[in-house]
């Protein structure tokens, strides 16, 4: 099936296809979530350039999170210069570079993508707590939005207004998809002591990011703090529902199942409360699964309609 999905895209070159297939078995390996989705609710000529960005972006995120401050600072300029030299010469000795260059050559906006990410990668090396809920906003938009882009810049519709509001819509999908991962790995954050929720978000409960952790008091405050967090990401995906109507109908059923995915997720972080300061939570695998199946289906029915 792979093999049909290549012809497909118009990948005939069989060193292409080796590089191709090798990121995405990695992109299997390492998010068989968005794998899957993409996999089936994506057309076929787009899934193999998406399957190189998740892996670009997850090697990324890879070199810029180990050690200190100046060693995650020097990683990403050294990847920046990879990076650069790829795009230039359309050539890398990095497999993921290799096969991202190829698919910067077949959509040349991807280059500007790449570049904003990267830019905004800065804010990911530097970032040790959020001082304001601006600051959370700033990330979001400097950071967070660009890693999203990469490949829902794909996705943007024709026509300048079609494209800015699609783009808004993804800010919002972003925003929701930030805070609830902020959520889901409250546990872990916190004893790194470098947790996504802001200084200024806490303090509306009483809380300080000592309190979060497993043994410390105030329970409740923690519970509705996750419940203020969880209402904020709620918005965003209120905000974020147009995205599907935006978009052309063959990546609807992608859209939507994101979106209801994003859904899950809020539901999950909210019923479990305080106790994300204990474990990790997320939804159902069964229940993203089914998620997954109906857009498939309606892909399906559409396509023989």
């Amino acid at each position: 099936m792979w093999e049909s999905v290549l012809d497909r895209a118009g990948i005939t070159d069989p060193e292409a296809r080796d590089g191709y297939t090798a990121q995405r078995r990695a992109v299997r390996r390492f998010a068989p979530a968005e794998y899957m989705a993409a996999r089936l609710l994506l057309p076929a000529p787009l899934q193999p350039d998406v399957v190189v960005l998740v892996a670009f972006m997850h090697e990324t995120d890879d070199r810029i999170d180990r050690g200190g401050l100046p060693e995650r600072q020097e990683a990403l300029q050294r990847w920046q210069t990879l990076v650069d030299e790829a795009l230039s010469t359309g050539t890398s000795s990095h497999p993921v570079l290799q096969t991202l260059a190829r698919s910067v050559q077949r959509h040349p906006v991807l280059r500007g993508r790449v570049r904003e990410f990267l830019d905004g990668a800065a804010q990911e090396v530097a970032w040790e707590r959020f001082g304001t809920e601006a600051d959370v906003e700033q990330y979001i938009k400097g950071y967070s939005l660009p890693a999203l882009m990469l490949s829902m810049g794909l996705l943007v519709p024709d026509g300048t207004t079609a494209a800015a509001e699609f783009e808004r819509a993804c800010l919002a999908l972003i925003t929701a998809m930030q805070r609830i991962d902020f959520l889901e790995d409250l546990a872990e954050d916190v004893q790194e002591g470098r947790i996504g929720i802001s200084d200024q978000a806490l303090a509306r409960h009483g809380l300080a990011v000592q309190d979060l952790r497993a043994q410390a008091p105030g329970a409740e405050r923690v519970a509705q703090l996750v419940t203020s967090q969880a209402d904020a990401a709620a918005a965003s995906l209120t905000a974020a529902q147009p995205i599907v109507a935006l978009a052309a109908p063959a990546y609807r059923p992608f859209l939507r199942a994101v979106v209801r995915v994003q859904e899950l997720r809020e539901a999950a972080v909210r019923k479990a409360g305080a106790a994300l300061v204990v474990r990790p939570c997320g939804p159902s695998s069964v229940r993203c699964g089914v998620v997954l199946l109906r857009e498939l289906v309606w892909a399906r029915r559409r396509s023989h309609s």
